[in-house]
């Protein structure tokens, strides 16, 4: 019975995906169809009702609005450019420097406004135009822009982390925000190191030595953004507040920035702001609510559990089942968004991965870091296709120039997933762990 409400609650799901039905509607509706074939429909509707509203019964999920209005006003504030000439007076030196500025810049501006797509548009959009002026191939440029602007979800603050830790319960969400730093920053470093192979094959151009004048001056210009990061972690770590206080001190804070300091928003510009942060955070929450209803029809049918068995069947060596598990959800990202794949795939496979002893932290920055891929892919890769915008770039010619990109993904992945010290030791460092 078991393998028969799996196939209608995960066949309807995806026929009604590739039908083009919006994704909450779909896990809603395959929901139901599953419940149905375990409780009347009466009983169906009035429990799965109640999950999604308790599913958003929660002090933690605050922090997700305002963290989304924190990043939207960021996204117009100017932060951008800043960033952009902080980053070329890092790394102007190295083979491709204005590809490793495209990194810098998106890892930097990804952390503080917590999103890829808009990283990718930002960054992507000022740096394309003078990556092209110096000589640079597009779709080399496009690559590299799309596939590092997905590191600033791992590095913190990152919504998709708080959504992980709702759905795996009792993680603290202050931990997993400091167990994503090493592996975010490995995720840009070995995009980077691609890079600089290409750019030194190709021979494009190093940036002159700047002056100090030069550094200091980007350095300051760019400190108010950058210290965003350091009030919301220094408060965090220090104790001072909360994960979720600290969204709302975020907003106080990139409203002052954006509309004071920097005065890239206007007063009449913060009505739409706020309307783009409310239809954001309305998708995100609907979801987050609609899969908390599909969570427990699973664990109610025992799927996390008949699933862990298939597995356990297949192999009982923790590096097979890992393998297995990474390359499912390299699947699903390829066709999914990450934050209903979260909230699907965590209570079906955390269990599987405490059962072997990986610690549910470690687990949750791999999964996270795995379905940042998915990003960055065909046909539902938000990412991909921004960065096709900005840059001008068809999809067809940008695929063929990702693939050295995606294997240094690939491998900084199989590195976080082998390797629980990459995840476990800053928070450990800290004692959060």
């Amino acid at each position: 019975m078991d393998w028969t409400i799996s196939l209608v609650m995960f066949g309807s799901f995806f026929v009604l995906v590739f039908m083009g039905v919006p994704i909450s509607f779909s896990i809603g509706l395959a929901t139901l169809a599953a419940s149905c074939m375990m409780l009347p429909l009466s009983v169906t509707l009035a429990v799965v009702g109640q999950k999604v509203a308790t599913g958003l019964d929660s002090f933690s999920l605050l922090a997700i609005p305002f963290f989304i209005f924190a990043g939207t006003l960021m996204n117009s504030g100017g932060i951008a450019h800043r960033l952009i000439n902080l980053s070329q007076v890092l790394v102007g030196r190295m083979p491709g420097s204005l590809g490793h500025v495209n990194v810098m810049a998106n890892m930097m501006f990804g952390s503080i406004s917590g999103s890829a797509v808009a990283a990718a548009a930002a960054v992507g959009g000022t740096m394309s135009p003078m990556q092209k002026k110096a000589g640079y191939d597009p779709a080399y440029s496009a690559a590299i822009n799309v596939t590092s602007c997905i590191t600033g979800l791992l590095i913190p603050p990152s919504n998709v982390l708080i959504v992980y830790a709702l759905t795996a319960g009792g993680i603290s969400v202050a931990t997993l925000f400091m167990a994503g730093y090493v592996p975010g920053i490995l995720m840009g470093l070995s995009i980077m190191i691609v890079g600089a192979i290409i750019a030194k094959r190709r021979g494009y151009p190093v940036q002159a030595r700047p002056t100090l004048k030069i550094f200091l001056k980007a350095l300051w210009d760019a400190f108010p953004s950058l210290l965003l990061v350091v009030i919301v972690m220094g408060g965090i770590l220090g104790g001072i507040f909360t994960a979720t206080e600290a969204s709302a001190i975020a907003v106080v804070y990139t409203f002052v920035l954006s509309v004071l300091i920097y005065r890239q928003v206007s007063l009449k510009q913060i009505p739409g702001i706020i309307l783009d942060s409310v239809i954001t955070t309305s998708i995100v929450l609907l979801l987050i609510g609609i899969s908390v209803g599909m969570s427990w029809a699973m664990t109610n049918a025992d799927i996390p559990y008949t699933i862990s068995d298939a597995l356990m069947g297949v192999s009982d060596n923790p590096v097979v089942i890992l393998l297995i598990i990474n390359i499912i959800l390299l699947i699903v990202g390829v066709f999914m968004d990450m934050t209903p794949a979260v909230l699907i795939f965590t209570p079906i496979f955390l269990p599987i991965a405490t059962n072997l002893g990986m610690d549910p932290v470690h687990f949750g920055i791999m999964m996270v870091f795995n379905l940042c891929i998915g990003l960055c892919t065909p046909p539902v890769g938000s990412a991909l296709f921004v960065g096709c915008s900005v840059s001008g770039v068809r999809l067809q010619e940008l695929l063929k120039p990702m693939l050295p990109f995606f294997a240094a993904l690939v491998v900084s992945l199989f590195a976080v997933t082998y390797i629980p010290e990459l995840s476990l030791w800053l928070p450990g460092l800290f004692g959060m762990h």
